[in-house]
């Protein structure tokens, strides 16, 4: 797996001179800015960040599929994809690559957020140890979900297209499942709810590290690496 930092370092640099992640990274500094002033950073709230993570979760279901949507289709669609293709490097190394950087530019993002932790440190007494397992839980979201961004580049040469695929995706698992729990019998309320991403999230969010829910991360973001790898390998032999 020699060949994936190479393959980071350029994805990392395209992600870069790409206009999208500005306009998104923008966007997502806007959006949690917002959040921690109306709903943090209040007198006699509680000292959590609880409140910012929960929404950037949902904001993290558009964000991302915007950053990943031209990992891959991109380059189908510009024919570069063929360089890569004759190149001395596997599928799992181009995905794998693809994934480090996109998620290294998310990291960078998440990042913004310490300035909130820091203005709420001068303020108040918030538990440091529950926010660091709330960050943790943020990196596992966000590898997830550009896991599944991929999945949708990987399947179509449009970025748009793989944007819209990819929300579509993450909407199921963030949002509908926890809503027709609700209304579903107990065999199916249980397996609904081992697939909703922010029940899996919110017990990082309480600062336990629960084996089941780092499982259900790390498993699930590995599954939809396969699934790109396959999808690109099968095009390698159209």
């Amino acid at each position: 797996m020699r060949n994936v930092a190479p393959l980071t370092q350029r994805e990392l640099a395209a992600s870069f001179l790409s206009p999208i992640a500005y306009v998104v990274g923008c966007v997502f500094l806007l959006f949690t800015g917002y959040y921690f002033v109306t709903q943090v950073l209040v007198p006699g709230n509680e000292a959590s960040m609880r409140p910012l993570f929960a929404a950037m979760t949902g904001i993290l279901v558009f964000a991302v599929p915007l950053l990943t949507m031209r990992a891959v289709a991109e380059e189908f669609s510009t024919g570069t994809i063929e360089t890569l293709m004759t190149a001395p490097v596997t599928d799992a190394e181009v995905i794998l690559g693809k994934f480090f950087g996109v998620l290294a530019l998310y990291a960078a993002m998440l990042a913004t957020t310490i300035p909130h932790l820091l203005m709420m440190m001068a303020y108040s007494q918030p538990q440091l140890g529950v926010v660091l397992f709330s960050y943790v839980g943020m990196l596992l979201i966000g590898a997830l979900y550009i896991s599944v961004g991929l999945f949708a580049s990987c399947c179509t040469r449009h970025q748009l297209l793989a944007a819209v695929i990819g929300m579509g995706i993450l909407s199921i698992f963030t949002f509908l499942v926890d809503y027709f729990a609700d209304f579903a019998g107990p065999k199916v309320r249980g397996v609904l709810m081992y697939v909703n991403v922010p029940a899996h999230f919110d017990e990082f969010t309480k600062g336990i590290l629960d084996t089941k829910s780092l499982v259900f991360f790390v498993s699930t973001t590995v599954f939809f690496l396969f699934l790109a790898t396959k999808v690109l390998e099968s095009k390698r032999w159209r």
